[in-house]
């Protein structure tokens, strides 16, 4: 039982074809295409409004060298919530509980940040190494201590993405089957928690939402600090 539980997140294939690059391309087809027209339906305009705002309020902090990953942070967080949500239905398959592939977006946006600093203002990015004022003592102690955080970096951001999609599926799984186990013996203890099953999903929801946003939020904080 306990080993059935963490089976949702293997990675499915079908004639030993992996499924996880199916999940991955589906975002890009669900989202309607804007025309060149000056009126569109309703679901585009909404669409293009949601994607302005959100890339309005990213871009708000960064000067305007950092604008041009306007349309990577914005593409990055359509596709990761909806990935995030695709998940969330029955029978499917949730590609960001995969450290791996969530590592894959992490360390190499993180290091193009790292590498922006070091090609655009050497001194300042090398800066963030040593605070200001630090006594003369500390001074190699502190610069192992960033060294480590600064690397530590993609890591957690991959980490802290897939913990909380994970624990989250978790949580709905064995609460969902405790209201199977429950029913026959205790209906009325299977409604109550039926209904926390419900108030979690809607957590979810959220959390599959916040961890796209603190993910490319988190990406566009150390692009600041580069640009």
């Amino acid at each position: 039982m306990a080993m059935s539980f963490f089976d949702q997140f293997a990675s499915p294939s079908y004639l030993g074809i992996p499924l996880i690059a199916i999940a991955i391309a589906l975002p890009w087809v669900m989202y309607p295409t804007p025309s060149t027209r000056w009126i569109n339906n309703r679901l585009i305009t909404i669409q293009g409004w949601l994607i302005n705002r959100f890339t309005n309020q990213l871009m708000l902090p960064l000067n305007v060298g950092g604008h041009k990953w306007a349309l990577l942070l914005t593409s990055l967080m359509i596709f990761l919530i909806t990935i995030n949500m695709l998940g969330l239905l029955p029978y499917t398959f949730t590609p960001t509980t995969q450290l791996s592939l969530n590592m894959g977006f992490a360390v190499p946006l993180w290091l193009a940040t790292v590498l922006i600093g070091m090609r655009n203002q050497p001194t300042v990015a090398l800066g963030h190494l040593l605070p200001e004022g630090t006594p003369i003592p500390l001074i190699p102690i502190l610069i192992i201590i960033e060294t480590i955080s600064l690397f530590i970096r993609p890591l957690a951001l991959g980490v802290r993405l897939t913990a909380n999609l994970t624990a989250g599926h978790l949580l709905i799984q064995l609460i969902a089957t405790a209201v199977f186990v429950l029913l026959p013996m205790m209906p009325m203890v299977a409604i109550l928690t039926a209904t926390v099953l419900l108030l979690l999903t809607l957590l979810e929801v959220a959390v599959a939402m916040i961890q796209a946003y603190v993910f490319v939020l988190l990406l566009s904080l150390y692009l600041q600090e580069n640009v």
